[in-house]
């Protein structure tokens, strides 16, 4: 659904679309245990190299959070699609803030299992949101994601 303006050019695709590296950089804590069993999957990692070595520096995801959501989001001059994926992608990746720290503070003392698992479904959920929401970028279509997309519509005037 794209009600808040129709045409998209190819560059807002490609800037709607490139936003989702964030969220899957961001779950990559999560994908030890995947990797292992779903070797394949980390051909996707190959091209988020840089911005994973980015990641490294401390305090790095909270500026790159703080821009994205200052300059992009509440920039009325930037059009309502880039600035809809944007606010979807930091909404994914605070989702996988919040379950890392769940999962680390409750579950981790459990032992190794539940974590695991609950770990692989986080990774998972996110790469499969981030590949649908990319998919629908790279087309020109909002990515209408439950309850997600609601609170994005409410943030992104």
């Amino acid at each position: 659904m794209n009600w808040r303006g129709t045409t998209t050019t190819w560059r807002d695709r490609l800037f709607g679309a490139l936003v989702y590296a964030l969220p899957l950089v961001d779950v990559e804590r999560f994908s030890n245990s995947i990797f292992g069993e779903l070797p394949f999957l980390q051909v996707l990692y190959v091209p988020l190299q840089p911005l994973l070595q980015l990641y490294q520096i401390p305090f790095m995801s909270f500026i790159i959070f703080l821009v994205l959501f200052l300059l992009v989001v509440r920039n009325s001059n930037i059009s309502y699609f880039i600035r809809f994926n944007t606010m979807q992608s930091i909404l994914i990746s605070i989702l996988v803030s919040l379950c890392s720290l769940v999962i680390g503070v409750i579950f981790q003392p459990m032992g190794g299992f539940i974590e695991e698992t609950l770990g692989s479904t986080v990774f998972l959920g996110v790469v499969a949101a981030a590949i649908y929401s990319i998919v629908q970028s790279a087309l020109g279509r909002l990515a209408e994601i439950p309850s997600l997309s609601e609170a994005v519509h409410m943030q992104v005037r």
